[in-house]
């Protein structure tokens, strides 16, 4: 999904000096407070925090993009960003065309010291015309092994500590786990409708069959109008009560989604609520089990 604006001459003028002065005399980032812990960038602030799970007192994490009522697909880095991953030592950014404003950055500051992490091509299970890996918990744990491996190569004397907060992150993605089988086996087969592709990733795992057509889907998550065919068919199954429960990104909204959200709504049809970057004073484990929760009660509900 490509950025719809790109950076201004200012910007990348502003960048060059204050690069100039940062190589002068950085500051260290914002975090742990431990002067020697990894300088850590994260793209997205799911990645953000499952590194500084892994990372502990290791890493000094900042994330961009953190606000869950913002549209991604909207954002504009800044030169606050760029200092950040000027003075980074590793940066994690999803890739696959989702968060290209961050390989500018990353151009605009070379450093063949800093390591960079691309979760996309981490990840064993990609979905057509889908970069939303971060959804899937195989992914998520494939990309938290691959973090591990970076830190301990950037601070080998700590890898047994590593090794020990990548095994607690994943016992804490059990009840993640559980939570999805159970649904699954209570109500796999049944008929929802997604606003966008992002919650394919939890939908097939999950067994439930979604209707809505993938072209609106996929437009709607590029922030593209979807074509006049299938906007009338994802209403037709809404006004028909073919599916069951409307699964919604809230950060992806647009005059279609809404009217979809709206129709639902007085078809009595239960609607669920998810985000594209995680909520504040949450943790990853903790983002994706409250939205199964509401996912189950939306289930429960059904007509």
């Amino acid at each position: 999904m490509p950025p719809r604006r790109n950076i201004s001459l200012w910007f990348l003028l502003m960048l060059a000096v204050l690069l100039l002065l940062s190589a002068c005399g950085s500051s260290p980032q914002p975090g742990t407070g431990n002067t020697s812990a990894i300088a850590v960038v994260a793209a997205e602030n799911f990645y953000g925090d499952i590194v500084q799970q892994i990372g502990g007192d290791r890493v000094s994490v900042t994330s961009i993009l953190t606000d869950p009522t913002v549209d991604p697909h909207e954002y504009e880095s800044n030169v606050q960003n760029a200092v950040a991953v000027s003075n980074a030592r590793f940066v994690i950014k999803n890739g696959g065309g989702y968060d290209g404003w961050m390989d500018r950055l990353l151009a605009a500051s070379p450093n063949t010291d800093r390591m960079v992490l691309t979760a996309y091509d981490a990840a064993p299970i990609k979905l057509p015309d889908n970069v939303h890996v971060w959804y899937s918990l195989e992914d998520i744990r494939a990309i938290a092994r691959t973090i591990a491996t970076s830190l301990k190569k950037l601070d080998s004397a700590h890898a047994a500590v590593f090794d020990h907060n990548l095994q607690q992150f994943e016992q804490a993605l059990m009840p993640v786990q559980q939570r999805i089988d159970a649904i699954r086996g209570r109500y796999a087969g049944t008929a929802v409708g997604l606003t966008e592709t992002i919650f394919l990733y939890q939908a097939n795992p999950l067994g439930l069959k979604v209707l809505t057509p993938f072209e609106f889907q996929k437009a709607v998550a590029e922030g593209n109008d979807p074509p006049a065919s299938s906007i009338i068919e994802a209403s037709d199954q809404v006004a028909q009560r073919m599916i069951k429960v409307l699964i919604y990104n809230v950060q992806t909204n647009t005059p279609v989604t809404t009217n979809l959200l709206n129709a639902a709504k007085r078809q009595h049809i239960p609607t669920v609520a998810v985000t594209e970057t995680m909520p504040s004073a949450r943790t990853y484990q903790q983002w994706m089990l409250d939205q199964l929760v509401s996912l189950e009660q939306g289930l429960q509900q059904q007509p």
